[in-house]
C-alpha cells in the first residue's frame, strides 16, 4: 500500500515509517498541514495518519479539506488528545479510525492493514486522461491515442501524477515525494533517467512529446497539440 503520514515529530514519524515499510508498504512524510494537504492533493494513497496537531494547519483541517475534495481514502487520526469528546470529534470530521498517543507499533499496523482491506467508497474513478494520454489505474495501462505504450511501474506512476496535475508543473520534489516517498533529496538524476525512458515511450510513433521540462522549475504535461 502507499501511506501518507502527517506527523510533525521527526523521531514518532521516523517510528511509524520504519514500522509500515518494513512490511513493504511506501510511505510517503509531511511535517506540517500545508504539506500533507499538497501530498494528499497531488499523490494517490491507500491509507493517510494524520497527527492532529500539526503545525500550519491541524489534521482534522487538512482531513475536513480533503473530504470537501470527495477524497474517500481511509485516515487513521493519531493524536494525543484521548478524551470521548475529541475522539467523536474526530471520527464525526471524517476519520475512520482513532489511535491515542503513546501507541503499540503493532497496533498501528493492524489498524492501517484494516483500514487498506475496506472498500472506498465513492472510488469508482478508475480512469485518467489528459489530451490523448489514458491511463487506466486498475490494470496499471497507458494508452497513447488508441496505442498501447507499455510501461514500468515508476514510468506509469510519473505519468500518473503528471496527468493528475496536467497543465501545470510538477517539480522534481513533487516526484521525488510522490513516487519514491523521499524526505529527502537523494543528490541522483533518478527522476530525470525515469523521466526520459517515459518521454521517449510516449514519443514513439508520434511527432510531439507530451512532456515539456520547464527550466529550473520541474515538467509539465502538455494536453493540446
Amino acid at each position: 500500500m502507499r501511506i501518507l503520514i502527517a506527523e510533525d515529530d521527526a523521531d514518532t514519524a521516523a517510528r511509524i515509517a520504519d514500522c509500515l515499510t518494513g512490511q513493504g508498504h511506501e510511505v510517503a512524510v509531511a511535517a506540517t498541514g500545508p504539506a500533507a494537504l499538497e501530498l494528499a492533493s497531488i499523490g494517490v494513497y491507500d491509507v493517510m495518519i494524520f497527527d492532529r496537531l500539526l503545525p500550519g494547519l491541524d489534521g482534522l483541517s487538512v482531513m475536513t479539506s480533503l473530504r470537501a475534495r470527495d477524497c474517500a481514502t481511509p485516515v487513521l487520526m493519531l493524536t494525543a488528545l484521548g478524551g470521548i469528546a475529541d475522539r467523536v470529534e474526530g471520527l464525526e470530521a471524517g476519520a475512520d479510525d482513532y489511535l491515542v498517543k503513546p501507541f503499540a507499533p503493532d497496533e498501528l499496523v493492524a489498524r492501517v492493514h484494516a483500514l487498506g482491506r475496506r472498500p472506498v467508497l465513492g472510488a469508482a474513478m478508475t480512469r485518467l486522461q489528459a489530451g490523448d494520454i489514458v491511463l487506466d489505474l486498475m490494470r496499471r495501462q497507458c494508452s497513447r491515442a488508441g496505442r498501447s505504450v507499455l510501461l514500468q511501474p515508476r514510468e506509469f506512476e510519473l505519468l500518473e501524477l503528471l496527468v493528475r496535475n496536467a497543465g501545470r508543473v510538477v517539480t522534481r520534489r513533487m516526484f521525488l515525494e510522490t513516487v519514491w516517498g523521499f524526505r529527502f533529496d537523494p543528490q541522483t538524476n533518478i527522476v530525470q533517467s525515469h523521466l526520459s525512458r517515459l518521454r521517449s515511450k510516449l514519443r514513439e510513433g508520434f511527432e510531439s512529446d507530451p512532456i515539456e521540462t520547464v527550466r529550473g522549475e520541474g515538467y509539465i504535461l502538455r494536453t493540446g497539440g
